[in-house]
């Protein structure tokens, strides 16, 4: 998986990213989705070992991907916009993704803080049709976000073990969500997935795959 540095304009701001497209897309139109990164004022950034994880699922799959730092982070301009201006961001980086040659940005992945922005900003998305949320911190005072007037399919992820992403909570929003929704709790894992990442991408892949 090659990935290649792009950048993206996110109002006056310039963010930086990383586009990866599968080797054998050709001409042909395929899928794009953008990966959102934990808490930027906890070290969170687009390096970050879980979304890489994500990112290769997803490129296994024969889907393109942007990564990016969000606001503040790495060389993006700005400052951390609490949560916020971060959503910008994130449609931002859809628009990117969605202006490049063959690709239809069709969907949303982030983990922990970055999970949560990608819930939030979906609604407002109208190519997307697909969510990947990997520990969204829905036990914390940022608690889970309204999908009413959504109806893309979601994929909730997080481990047994996860203080910032309860099994219950996790499981009640997934019930609230309906049938589009599905759930897979990895067994061992905290919200951080030390030792946990290749079973991840084994996680997103087989659920993110056709048939």
């Amino acid at each position: 998986m090659d990935e290649n540095p792009i950048e993206i304009k996110s109002g006056e701001l310039t963010l930086e990213g990383r586009l990866s497209r599968p080797s054998a897309a050709g001409s042909t139109s395929i899928r794009g989705a953008v990966v959102c990164h934990p808490h930027p004022l906890y070290g969170g950034s687009m390096d970050n070992n879980v979304v890489g994880a994500i990112v290769r699922a997803l490129s296994s799959d024969g889907i393109a991907t942007l990564r990016f730092n969000f606001r503040g982070v790495g060389r993006s301009g700005g400052v951390h916009g609490g949560g916020v201006e971060e959503m910008d961001d994130v449609r931002a980086a859809v628009a990117r993704l969605a202006s490049e040659e063959n690709i239809d940005a069709t969907v949303l992945a982030g983990y922990s803080f970055g999970a949560r922005m990608a819930l939030g900003t979906a609604p407002t998305i109208s190519s997307i049709d697909t969510l990947i949320a990997v520990a969204p911190p829905i036990s914390t005072p940022m608690g889970a976000p309204s999908l009413a007037g959504w109806n893309g399919r979601i994929l909730l992820i997080a481990g047994d073990r996860d203080a910032f992403c309860a099994v219950a909570d996790l499981e009640k929003f997934h019930r609230e969500a309906g049938e589009r929704s599905t759930i897979k709790i990895i067994a061992g894992a905290d919200h951080f997935f030390g030792g946990f990442t290749d079973e991840l991408e084994r996680t997103i892949a087989k659920a993110i795959r056709p048939g």
